[in-house]
């Protein structure tokens, strides 16, 4: 039976896409070290996202823009990128498993597991390569704009990251409707 995983990187960052894997993990090759995400290093999260990308049976990694989580808010945007994920994958699961407590509209049977990616091995895989896929793209947009230091923080809403969008402006990548953009955007002339 092809259990699908689902889970989302980039909920709370202040810039850049929110990102979504969907993952069917082969029973057949066992993936040693699958953790939340954000519990591995960076170059274990990269070099697992290989291992993934190589032996699951089928997987997708989707995303909603920073124009769509702004008119539909954070929340919206990201199970519309779970269901793109899903859509995306090659093989259609036989059940689906998200990490959380929230529910995208699928035309399959799911469930919303708190804590999944730490527990459930296919969630932790979406997890790792929902995070890897959103890290590379902010490192592309850190070399657009290195004024920023996307590289540094991923788009999150660090002092280094507020003090640059007080000295910079908001750039196309920031989320306009989070409030410390907002206010940025606000008190500038």
């Amino acid at each position: 039976m092809n259990i699908c995983g689902v889970d989302e990187a980039g909920r709370g960052p202040l810039a850049g896409p929110v990102y979504a894997a969907a993952v069917i993990l082969d029973p057949a090759r066992p993936i040693v070290g699958l953790a939340d995400s954000k519990k591995l290093s960076e170059k274990k999260r990269d070099r697992l996202a290989v291992e993934i990308r190589e032996k699951a049976l089928a997987w997708a990694v989707a995303s909603a823009s920073v124009e769509e989580i702004d008119r539909i808010n954070i929340l919206q945007a990201t199970l519309l990128a779970m269901q793109r994920a899903v859509a995306g994958l090659s093989l259609r699961p036989a059940e689906i498993l998200v990490d959380g407590n929230r529910l995208p509209a699928f035309d399959l049977p799911a469930r919303a597991i708190i804590g999944g990616d730490a527990t459930v091995a296919a969630i932790s895989a979406a997890s790792i390569l929902a995070k890897t896929m959103r890290d590379a793209e902010m490192l592309k947009l850190h070399a657009a704009a290195p004024q920023y230091g996307l590289d540094r923080h991923k788009g999150y809403g660090t002092a280094a990251h507020l003090e640059a969008l007080r000295l910079h402006g908001a750039a196309a990548f920031h989320r306009r409707s989070f409030a410390p953009v907002r206010e940025v955007l606000e008190r500038r002339p």
